[in-house]
């Protein structure tokens, strides 16, 4: 994985638990307000994800290339999604949801290899 960013993930990271909230967290904290009032919420969040999304992706392509840039987001979405479900949102994770993981990763590993 010579081409690897950690700079990169940490950034995804970040901007992807800022997103679930902007993207779910609604439908929990915001389930009785005008739907007006949450796109309004959504969008102010996700301005703050952007800051953190656009930079992550400026430095990864330095190291990285577009399709390991995606795959990068796509398996950090995914390791930042099964905690917000768990935790935030009172969501079980299922033996399927494991299995997806596990051919996200394995992308990854594809993507990477030399």
């Amino acid at each position: 994985m010579q081409n690897f960013c950690w700079t990169t993930v940490a950034l995804l990271c970040a901007s992807n638990l800022i997103m679930l909230y902007a993207w779910y967290g609604h439908l929990r904290s915001l389930s009785g307000a005008p739907l007006w009032m949450v796109i309004l919420v959504s969008w102010s969040i996700a301005l703050a994800e952007y800051c953190l999304a656009v930079p992550a992706n400026r430095i990864g392509s330095k190291t990285m290339s577009l399709e390991q840039l995606k795959i990068i987001q796509e398996a950090v979405a995914l390791v930042m999604f099964v905690p917000f479900s768990i935790l935030v949102m009172k969501q079980p994770v299922s033996w399927n949801y494991a299995a997806a993981a596990v051919c996200i990763f394995a992308a990854v590993y594809f993507v990477f290899r030399g």
